[in-house]
């Protein structure tokens, strides 16, 4: 049953964690955390999405909260993630043992030559690694496939354009794989990727795909290779990713992001040779206290919750 936004707000905290190093154009990341029966669970909607894209974040949230999360042991493989900085010495420094690394390229204000120096860079200090980038659309297919020849061996190139057919055209000029990440979790079919035969492998993030199960079944219904990944969550809604990435047997997982932030709701997981274990988070009280957002940002999110709850009462597919 869906909870109302009264029982949700009741057991809320907003909280705004200052960022490392800026990514995706953030210094400081806004989530709300829910201290549900079943647990803590995670509302983080980037600030630009509307109530339609953001109710299933909330459905995610509500699953950790309120529904519990299904039952997961062990470790999972994590890839470290470096984004478009000039030196990335410094954020390698942030993955002791991890032998993954993920590259944003495509950077509005920068080039290729930038890409090209930064995946060269990351190459030189840790030359026994396997390499991923991240276009997040920033390309044309042209832009693409000139990229693919001039960046090297990969392990795969993820969301190198905007629509599912680019992606579908890129993969056919180019031997290196093909990952989709926006094209599954931000589009209306996401199992157009693997009718168009677009990607070799799918790149899952539990809050924008509505919560474990429902990445589970989107996964397993793709039948591609799987990555789960991170959308800048917290401690808390690092939970989710970790149990979604064992139970989908992710390639090496993009859940190692707490390392961007510079504080976060509980001390980050240990990496113990690239591996992170599969544990239920509850935050630090002084931390939920200090971190606490602002009475004005506060009551923004509060409003978020409520404009959410009423589509999801609308759309029970999203959250069901």
């Amino acid at each position: 049953m869906l909870p109302s936004a009264d029982e949700i707000l009741e057991r809320a905290h907003v909280v705004a964690l200052p960022m490392a190093v800026k990514f995706r154009g953030v210094t400081t990341r806004e989530a709300l955390l829910i201290d549900g029966p079943a647990g803590w669970g995670e509302f983080s909607p980037f600030t630009e999405y509307g109530p339609q894209e953001s109710a299933a974040w909330l459905a995610s949230g509500i699953e950790a909260a309120f529904t519990g999360l299904p039952e997961a042991h062990g470790e999972v493989e994590v890839n470290g993630t470096i984004p478009a900085v000039e030196d990335v010495e410094p954020v390698l420094a942030r993955y002791p043992g991890v032998s993954t690394f993920k590259i944003k390229v495509a950077e509005k204000g920068q080039s290729l030559d930038d890409d090209l120096r930064r995946v060269t860079a990351v190459r030189r200090l840790r030359p026994d690694a396997t390499l991923r980038v991240d276009a997040n659309r920033g390309w044309s297919v042209a832009e693409a496939v000139e990229a693919a020849e001039k960046l090297g061996e990969l392990e795969y190139i993820e969301q190198p354009c905007a629509t599912v057919e680019e992606l579908a055209e890129v993969r056919r000029r180019t031997s290196i794989p093909i990952a989709a990440d926006e094209s599954i979790r931000r589009a209306a079919d996401p199992y157009r990727v693997a009718e168009l035969q677009a990607a070799d492998v799918a790149v899952c993030k539990v809050a924008p795909l509505g919560g474990v199960e429902k990445l589970l079944r989107i996964a397993r219904d793709l039948d591609l290779d799987v990555t789960v990944a991170s959308a800048l969550d917290t401690a808390v809604g690092m939970d989710a990713g970790l149990v979604a990435a064992k139970l989908a047997g992710s390639r090496a997982a993009g859940l190692a992001t707490q390392r961007l932030f510079v504080e976060d709701v509980a001390e980050p997981r240990e990496i113990t040779d690239g591996r992170m274990a599969v544990t239920r988070t509850t935050p630090d009280p002084d931390r939920l206290h200090a971190l606490q957002a602002p009475a004005a940002r506060r009551d923004w999110w509060f409003d978020r919750v409520h404009a959410c709850v009423d589509v999801l009462k609308q759309c029970p597919r999203i959250w069901v």
